[in-house]
């Protein structure tokens, strides 16, 4: 690739697409529980495995599924992973009991992972070096729209017409992104040098893609543990009425949103600095925000602030494990996805520990804060241990031709 483009490719927005239409599937049944509880005659504890299960198959999709498909046209891939998507969907809003209803959530769940792993690979490849962070961040932009926009929607369509029709269209979202990938993401065919499988997990012999691993539970757990019981935080000690909460989660959104962009952006320049500098801004965030949570507008402005911060880190997270990990960056790539959820359940299990300690519902910023300046702490000395070793990160490797 000679010449930088002056637009990012259109393959990215196919990509950001299937990112939005998993984001939905991810949160938006967070607001429609209540329904699907009714609907099958469950707990809403049991209801709530619905979310559960979900987060686990996202890990182990992100490593095994990931694996399994090393060999085979990135392209092929990822078309064949939102066919999964798009079926388990059509399972969720098809299913009669709620056994059924988990099934389609593990089958969408399982693409979740793999598709992201995968799909920074392919992102990345689709520009050059020096825009690469910055596509990743577009990619990861559909997550953060699903927030933004997605959830309140999906969520008010499931209220008027029934939680089913919020899959339907979940489904009809996917089918959009599976033509978008088909037309325009470019075909890479793995070369003979790639090695599958093999060749992918000798990138885990590199000390710094687990330091990059870890750094990502600790990291991002911090940012997701607070936000899991952040409704209580709201109403029980910033004193909000509870009809506000999805107002203000939109405002949360909107700082995912420009944290990610910016982020990506900031990571193009520098990922150990961009990282070194949102995760200190992320722990000060959450210090403040425990401090102050009884203030409504301090609330409002670290929600915000606390979301731009938590995703600023994502697109340099994915693409320091990338860069490290070298000519095997799939698998990382997908393991790191992983990570991302193993650091949303620890993040959310300490939370409720100390709640139900009786520590209060700022415990959990308190958490999110020492998570974060833990992940803080592993940067620095990751970024230290290459210096002295010498490991410089590579560039992205593309690891694979042009159909």
């Amino acid at each position: 690739m000679s010449a930088e483009p002056k637009k990012l490719p259109l393959g990215l927005l196919a990509l950001a697409i299937g990112g939005f239409g998993i984001g939905l599937t991810e949160f938006v049944i967070m607001g429609l529980l209540p329904e699907v509880a009714t609907d099958f005659a469950v707990t809403e504890s049991a209801a709530g495995w619905l979310i559960s299960g979900y987060a686990l198959s996202v890990a182990v999709g992100a490593i095994g599924l990931t694996a399994a498909v090393t060999r085979f046209n990135r392209k092929h891939v990822l078309t064949g992973l939102m066919l999964l998507f798009v079926a388990g969907n059509m399972a969720s809003a098809l299913a009669g009991t709620y056994e059924l209803m988990m099934v389609g959530r593990i089958l969408a769940a399982l693409s979740h992972g793999a598709f992201f792993g995968i799909g920074s690979v392919v992102a990345a490849s689709l520009v050059a070096p020096s825009r690469q962070a910055a596509a990743i961040a577009m990619m990861f932009t559909g997550l953060t729209a699903a927030n933004v926009l997605g959830v309140p929607f999906g969520t008010f369509l499931g209220q008027q017409l029934g939680w089913r029709s919020t899959f339907w269209a979940i489904t009809a979202i996917g089918v959009v992104a599976l033509v978008g990938m088909a037309a325009l993401v470019p075909s890479q065919t793995a070369t003979a040098s790639a090695g599958g499988l093999r060749h992918e997990v000798k990138a885990f012999a590199h000390p710094q893609v687990w330091f990059s691993l870890l750094i990502t539970v600790l990291g991002f757990g911090g940012m997701f543990g607070a936000f899991t019981y952040i409704a209580y935080t709201l109403t029980e000690v910033s004193g909000f009425a509870a009809a506000t909460v999805p107002w203000l989660l939109v405002l949360f959104g909107v700082g995912l949103f420009v944290g990610n962009t910016l982020g990506g952006k900031a990571a193009d320049r520098s990922v150990p600095a961009t990282l070194t500098a949102v995760l200190a801004a992320l722990t000060a965030v959450l210090v403040i925000f425990a401090v102050t949570a009884p203030s409504q507008i301090m609330t409002v402005v670290s929600l915000a602030l606390m979301g731009a911060f938590g995703f600023a880190t994502v697109p340099g997270l994915q693409m320091r494990i990338m860069q490290y990990a070298g000519q095997a960056p799939t698998l990382a790539s997908g393991a790191n996805i992983a990570a991302f959820n193993v650091g949303n359940a620890l993040g959310a299990w300490i939370g409720g520990v100390t709640i139900t300690a009786g520590l209060g519902y700022t415990s959990t910023l308190w958490d999110g804060a020492a998570l974060s300046f833990a992940g803080l702490l592993v940067l620095l000395i990751a970024t230290r241990h290459a210096v002295r070793r010498d490991a410089t990160p590579a560039a992205v490797n593309t690891a694979g031709t042009w159909a």
